[in-house]
């Protein structure tokens, strides 16, 4: 049925039905006529794609370019700094009598001992205050106190307390590590949420199966990440320790270079610093790939 705009008795032509007739024509497919149409291609599609290890290596490339142009032009006397050239060739010497290699293997023994350390007693603390309340209780507040301490103002405490052999460097670096993985893994204990809980009591758990089954899978990724942060603060610990009473290590050949004012060397070692974290942080990316495959995640675009 059809209502009718135009007056009774009206000449006028009903306007709905020329509507109608109009929508049906522009409507109908014409005959005989192939529509030549193209997919829809997003933009960044088409664009050029450079590999993400030439774009990853570019900012280096360059600054090691400019360092060199500065060097070579005076800017940057040796005295200063020296040139990237100089510096490869006393990292050759350093690795040629084998110092920098005794140097390395010493300092990765104070940091992977600093480090496991570390880790148990942070994650030790974190289960005991994350799993129950009296042990947050008893747990968290002395924790929160001890962690605003600065560790590096501790140092000749613990040589008081350990002397000055291998106990020391490794009890700054084992306190820089308990903190910020203690307060990750407590944090991601506690970020479980609770549906997932509610979800494995419905299902028939025991409390030791929703702590390994939902809990600890939950707290993962805060665990790894707060790895990922004690990996950085124990090489940043590393530094100091071994620039007290050491004789042996990355740090200690830093301090007879500043002694004898050689900046090549006091930069090589600052290079052999940032590559043995690079590597570290690499193991442990790797490591998080591995243990949270089940977790996908934007990786950016």
């Amino acid at each position: 049925m059809s209502i009718s705009h135009a007056p009774p008795g009206s000449p006028v032509p009903d306007i709905s039905e020329k509507s109608r007739h109009d929508v049906a024509e522009t409507t109908r497919p014409a005959s005989g006529l192939d529509l030549d149409l193209e997919p829809i291609v997003p933009t960044s599609s088409r664009r050029t794609r450079v590999p993400r290890w030439l774009r990853r290596t570019t900012g280096p490339v360059l600054l090691l370019a400019l360092w060199q142009l500065l060097s070579s032009t005076g800017v940057l006397t040796p005295d200063v700094l020296a040139s990237p050239g100089r510096i490869a060739q006393v990292a050759g010497d350093l690795i040629a009598d084998g110092s920098l290699t005794s140097a390395m293997t010493t300092s990765l023994q104070r940091v992977a001992g600093g480090l496991l350390l570390g880790t148990l007693v942070g994650t030790g603390l974190a289960l005991v205050s994350g799993l129950f309340r009296v042990g947050e209780d008893v747990v968290d507040a002395p924790v929160q106190m001890l962690r605003t301490v600065p560790f590096v103002g501790l140092i000749p405490l613990f040589i008081i307390w350990f002397g000055i052999g291998e106990a020391p460097k490794i009890a700054i670096i084992t306190l820089g590590v308990t903190f910020p993985l203690y307060l990750n893994v407590y944090a991601g204990i506690r970020g479980v949420d609770a549906q997932l809980i509610e979800a494995g009591e419905s299902l028939g758990l025991s409390r030791w199966g929703l702590v390994r089954h939902v809990i600890l899978p939950g707290a993962l990724p805060g665990a790894m990440t707060g790895l990922r942060y004690s990996l950085g603060i124990a090489w940043l610990a590393l530094v100091f320790a071994e620039q007290v009473n050491a004789d042996s290590g990355i740090g200690f050949l830093m301090v007879q270079a500043r002694d004898f004012l050689r900046t090549d060397v006091i930069v090589v070692c600052l290079i052999v610093y940032a590559f043995l974290g690079l590597l570290a942080d690499f193991v442990v990316r790797s490591l998080e790939r591995l243990l949270l495959q089940w977790r996908p995640t934007f990786t950016g675009r």
